[in-house]
Order: C-alpha cells, then structure tokens, then sequence
C-alpha cells in the first residue's frame, strides 16, 4: 500500500513553526533558550514566527534604503586616493564642554548616541545643544516622541530665549520623520529618543529588537546620505547599557553617557566610543533650574570647601584625557562590630580597594583586618585613574593612625603589590595644574624625578609606599573618644544564683498567700 504523501496544510504548519529570538541582541534560535549563546544575557529569549520574527524582519527592512530626493546610492567601489575632504571641518557646539568630549566639535554625517540614567539632563544637553546651534544662524529639527510640543516649550522657557531656527516636531513614526527632515533639511537633527520611533512595515512595538535596529540603521543612511549630524536619545538598563540590541551601539560613531549622582548637582559627560576623537575626555556640567551650566574649574568643583587638615582626608589628581583634575578623597576606618568588616566605597573600585589593603597591611603593617573602611569621591566623581592609589592609600592610613596628610599636599603615584610606586602618566601636568590651585607639596614616585622639576612645588620623591606614609603624614591629633557605657554592676554567677533563689521563694510563698486570699473572697 503506498505511504500518502504530506498534505499542503501539513507543509504549512510546518514551515510555520515558532522560532526564538534574544531581544538583546538578536540572535535567533529554534527552540527557548535560557541563556543567549551569543551576548550571554540571561532571560532574554522572545517568540516569534520565522515570518514575523528578527531575522526576517531585518532581512525585509534592509533591502530598503532611505535616500534623499534627488540622490542615489554610489554604484560602486571609489578609489581611496580620489575621496576628497572638501566640508569636512568640525562644527563647534557652542558648549566647550561638549565640544572637548566630540573631540572640537561635530563632524558633518555623524551619528552619535547620548545615554543615561532617567532624569539626569539628556533631554536639556540636547535641548540646550539646539538652542545654542539655532542661536548660530543653523536650523535644528528637534523630534520628540515623548514630550509634547507644550512640555518642550516650558523646559526651553527655562534655558533662555529660544531661536527662530529650533524646529519643534512631535512624531513617532520614522518614515514620517525622515520624509519631513527631507523636506525641512535641516544642519542638525536631534531624535529624543531612539527608543520611541518605529516603522510601520515592521512588526513588534517601538523599543524593541528589531524596532530599535532598524530605526537607528535608518537614521544611519540618513545622516551620511544627507551630511546632517543625528543625535540620538537613548533609554539604558537598569545595568547602565543602553537599552536594546548592542548593535545600535556599534554602528553610531560615538557613544557618550551623562552620569552623576541624583542628588548631586555635577554632572560628568563621558565618551564611551568616539571614531573622531579621545574616549578619555570629559565634560564637567552643573544642574541648575535655568539648566546645565558649564564647569569652568572642575578641580575646584570636586574639592571641598571644608578645611582639609583632618584624618582621612587627601588630594588626588586624576588624568581625563589631556585635562588633570584635583578631586578630594574621603577615608574613614573604625572598629568592626562585626563578623566579616564592611568595605564601602562610592565612586572608588572596590576590588581595588582590596588590594589596597592588602598592600597597607602586609607592607605598612597596618592591621586592618578587623575595622571597618569607608572610603568616598566627593562631588559623585568616579575615580578610575591608577595614579591615585597613592593619595587612597594615604587617606585609610592617615585615618587610621589619626594623622592628617601635610597641608596643601597632592598625592600621585600608582601602589605595586610589593609596595612600591610605579610611574603616572603626564606628571608635569598634574603638578601644574596643582600649583594653580594653590597646593605646595607633592609626593610622586621617586623614577620621576627629573619630570617633576620646574613645577613650582615642594617635591616629595618616595620610593615606596610606607616611606609615603612616614613622609606625607603630620603629627597625630587627639580624637574624641566615645562616651563611656553606662554602669554595670556585674555579679559572679555563683552569687546571682544565691540571691535569686530566696527571693523567688519569698515571691512564690507571698503569690500562695495571695492567692489564697483571692480564692476565698471568691468562695464567700
């Protein structure tokens, strides 16, 4: 009896069964995953058809291109040597700040991403960024998909005067978008946020996988079809990355992040990819309620304005990019209560504090194995710069031992595990920038010696890391003890039980008598 063959509704089902994709990344996979092979993220897989799902998505979108009207695609490979560098010169911003983080300025067709924390000023950054190219004579197309034309003009009321240029544009859908940007054409194009456009043609929500990759590929096409600079918004995790497929990331040209404490009014502007500049450079910005002002001197933002002359305190000089920044250190050491002693930090590494320790205990011989060390950044800086292991390390000593750091006294070195200093880079620099502030006295590793001369200050060269403790801290200061616990009358425990027993007689023969008493008035 021949065998039937499978019918075409069977055929169907078959070719219409489900598939799994990451929504981090992307990468799809027949049956449900735990754990993405590809980025490792955990929890992450979505189910979708093959017909509705990334891949195919990607695969229908990608074969349509934006292109302005009157353009066309290059038809082919162009010889390297031919390309010109005709309009190629970066735009200042108007804001030095952001401009020393770009790298001088935006160069014409970049795609750049702007991430950070809910509430921490990206929408002013970019806001005030229109305002300032607008004020310039340039037209700006400000795309807001999810403000409303009247919350934007009562934030912008708030920075200043707003220009005729700065084009105001509450939409979601990009195709609608791009068509009125072609039209408008405008110098620069600002889209808050990358995470709220979407496209029509493409199934899935505004935010999600294939959503976020498509529209940022589109603006992609855009700015380098057009010339016109892009600033995308982005939304990030709750693990501080930019929300959505790590892809988006890898195909704009630069990536900055706006970070700070929420209660703190400093904000930091940082470049986590740049292809036209520095990532090592920083933007210092102050958040006032007429918006984001520009730090002129960050070393005195991040010093305190309290006296210094007390245990646990010391200056570091932090290198971002080719700016030296003074930022103070905080260390407090008291005795543990505890099993296992707390190692806080805020804004400092705390694995590199461990070493740290380890080094101040097996090479200074301090015992620290049973206090309990706080050590913070002031002013919410972040403090990743090997060269200030120095002034850390001295900071926990000097509040340990109740010795307070010399007065106006900078600390620079890089601590081994054997104890020693190791060379940081550009000294000279550090050293200036500390003489402007008034300091006159430096310790630094002894190897760089001859760098340090002409800098204006004390020079303390140290080879090691106790030698630095020894040299740099002053006389040792009386602390307030703690106040005495109350009177205890101990009793041997022999005695207590002596006492105790008679007198639980005595109170059990007078609760009888009681009782009895009790009894018979009730009985009568």
């Amino acid at each position: 009896m021949p065998l039937n063959k499978p019918s075409k509704s069977a055929k169907t089902a078959k070719s219409t069964k489900t598939t799994f994709y990451c929504t981090a990344c992307g990468n799809e996979q027949p049956r449900w995953f735990g754990h993405c092979p590809a980025c490792q993220a955990w929890n992450t897989a979505s189910e979708a058809p093959p017909s509705g799902g990334a891949a195919q998505a990607g695969r229908t979108a990608g074969g349509r291109r934006w292109v302005p009207q009157g353009g066309a695609r290059p038809q082919g490979p162009v010889p390297l040597a031919e390309v010109t560098l005709e309009s190629t010169e970066r735009t200042g911003t108007g804001m030095r700040e952001l401009d020393r983080v770009l790298g001088g300025g935006i160069v014409p067709g970049s795609l750049l991403l702007v991430g950070g924390d809910p509430g921490i000023g990206k929408s002013t950054l970019l806001l005030q960024l229109a305002r300032s190219f607008a004020a310039s004579g340039r037209k700006v197309l400000y795309v807001s998909g999810e403000e409303s034309e009247q919350q934007i003009r009562l934030r912008a009321a708030r920075l200043g005067d707003v220009p005729e240029n700065l084009l105001l544009f509450c939409e979601t859908d990009l195709e609608t978008v791009l068509e009125t940007a072609s039209q408008v054409q405008p110098d620069c194009l600002i889209a808050d946020s990358i995470q709220t456009l979407s496209r029509a043609d493409l199934e899935g929500g505004p935010g999600t996988v294939t959503q976020v990759r498509e529209c940022g590929l589109a603006l992609l096409h855009y700015a380098k079809a057009s010339r016109t600079p892009v600033f995308l918004v982005g939304h990030v995790t709750k693990d501080g990355a930019v929300a959505g497929p790590r892809v988006l990331e890898h195909m704009v040209d630069a990536v900055l992040y706006l970070e700070g404490e929420r209660y703190q009014h400093y904000r930091v502007l940082r470049a986590a990819k740049n292809r036209f500049g520095s990532t090592h450079e920083l933007g210092v910005f102050e958040m006032l309620e007429s918006g984001l002002r520009e730090v002129a001197n960050p070393s005195e933002a991040f010093l305190s304005d309290g006296a210094r002359e007390v245990p646990g305190v010391a200056v570091v000089a932090s290198l971002e990019g080719a700016r030296p920044l003074l930022v103070e250190v905080q260390a407090l050491v008291s005795t543990s209560f505890y099993g296992t002693p707390q190692r806080v930090t805020s804004g400092y590494d705390p694995r590199r504090l461990a070493v740290l320790l380890a080094v101040l205990e097996r090479r200074v011989g301090l015992r620290l194995g049973k206090h309990d060390v706080f050590v913070t950044v002031t002013g919410g800086f972040k403090l990743d710069d090997p060269g200030a292991d120095l002034g850390v390390a001295l900071a926990i000593a000097s509040s340990f031992r109740s010795r307070p750091v010399l007065p106006r006294t900078l600390a620079l070195g890089e601590v081994s595990l054997s104890g020693e200093l190791r060379r940081v880079p550009r000294l000279d620099a550090r050293l200036r920038e500390a003489a402007q502030m008034g300091f006159v006295r430096a310790g630094f590793p002894r190897a760089q010696s001859a760098d340090a001369e002409g800098a204006g200050l004390e020079l303390e060269p140290l080879a090691t890391l106790k030698e630095g403790c020894e040299r740099l801290l002053g006389a040792k200061v009386e602390m307030p003890r703690p106040e005495p616990a109350a009177p205890r009358h101990d009793v041997r425990p022999s005695e207590r039980f002596v006492t105790a027993v008679p007198a639980a007689r005595g109170a059990g023969d007078a609760s009888l008598d009681a009782g009895g008493e009790e009894m018979s008035e009730d009985d009568a």
